[in-house]
Formats: structure tokens, sequence, C-alpha cells
């Protein structure tokens, strides 16, 4: 029985190291075939119209706002109280009464349909100053979304929000805080929406 034993440990010891030798066979085998150090210049196949996917890559990513559907619907339902309560944690930036002053952040209030970086006093990045146009529902529903992606180069350092009805809520709060907020237009979105599947 013991010299059974010791047969089996022998042998399982030869197998190991058989195994070993056969690694270190294998990758000099490898490297008389394979040259590591002769790098090509270029990595891969050139692919016929490569630099215009490329080009369409990089318009697909700085577009990707633009394929946020519109706010406006959700807006139909938003809750004020609840975009409030939001807003809350950004005070500590931005001021949102009338006549408030501008911290790390612009004063908030009649924001909506405001021209873009337009608060008297407020030092805003180039990179809004050269964007333009006006804070519409669209717009800050973008922004809210990925502020960086909107605007490549703003100062703002928010994240964004990922929940559709958490945009609406701070939205229809900023709309409240105006003495005449701006109107939703629904019904053009939903003439669009029936021609739509009209045509279809």
């Amino acid at each position: 029985m013991e010299k059974k034993d010791a047969l089996l440990v022998n042998k399982v010891v030869a197998a190991v190291l058989l195994a070993g030798l056969l690694m270190f066979a294998i990758g000099y085998i490898a490297v008389a075939f394979y040259h590591p150090e002769d790098k090509p210049d270029v990595a891969g196949y050139a692919i016929k119209g490569g630099e215009e996917n490329t080009q369409m890559a990089a318009t697909a990513t700085d577009s990707a706002n633009d394929a946020l559907p519109s706010i406006l619907p959700a807006l139909a339902s938003a809750d004020v109280a609840a975009g409030e309560k939001v807003l809350k944690k950004c005070t500590a930036c931005h001021t949102f009464d009338d006549g408030g002053a501008n911290k790390v952040g612009p004063n908030l209030y009649n924001i909506v349909n405001a021209d873009k970086a337009a608060v008297a006093g407020f030092k805003y990045s180039n990179a809004l100053k050269d964007f333009g146009g006006v804070w519409d529902y669209d717009a800050l529903n973008a922004f809210f979304y990925k502020p960086k992606d909107y605007v490549k180069g703003t100062k703002m350092g928010f994240a964004g929000l990922k929940k559709e009805s958490d945009r609406a809520n701070i939205i229809a709060y900023l709309r409240s805080l105006s003495p005449s907020p701006a109107p939703i237009y629904i019904y053009p979105l939903i003439k669009e929406v029936l021609e739509q599947s009209e045509g279809e």
C-alpha cells in the first residue's frame, strides 16, 4: 500500500514538471514566430471612411443632448413643491429670490426664457458666454441632464440629473419664480406628434 502511494506522488510531481517544461517550450516557440519588437507604424488595418466615422461619432457625442425628448409633456404634470425641495441643495451656490445676490453661481430668479449668461454682475465662463441662446424649457432640460456635455467648458461643477421627473420638477419651480411665468406650449408638440403618426 505504501509503495503504491509513493508511485502516485512521483507521478504527480513528474506531471507538474512536464507541464512547466511544456509552458517554457511553447513560449520559446511563440517568440520564434512572433517578434513583439517589430511593431507596425499604424495599428490594425485602414478602413475606408474611417475618418468620416470618427467625425460622425464625435458629432453624435456633441449632439447627445439633442436626442433628449422634449421636457414639455413632463412639465404638464410636474410638481413645483418637489422642484423647490430638490433645489434646496443648490442654495450653497445660487439664490432664487428677486434681486438675490450672485454666489458661486448666478441668481436664478426669472431664468426661464432669459438670455444665457446674462445675469448682471456674474462672471460667466467664456464657454457659456459664447454659447448663446435663451434658457427655454428644453435648453434647461439638457443643461440639468449633463451640464458639462451641454456646454463644453462650463464652470458648473454639478454632475447632472438622470431622472426626467426631477428635471421637470426643477424647471417647473424655476418657471414659478417670475412675475409672469413663461407659457408652456403643449399644443404645438401634440400637433407635431399627431402629424408624424398620421404620416407613418
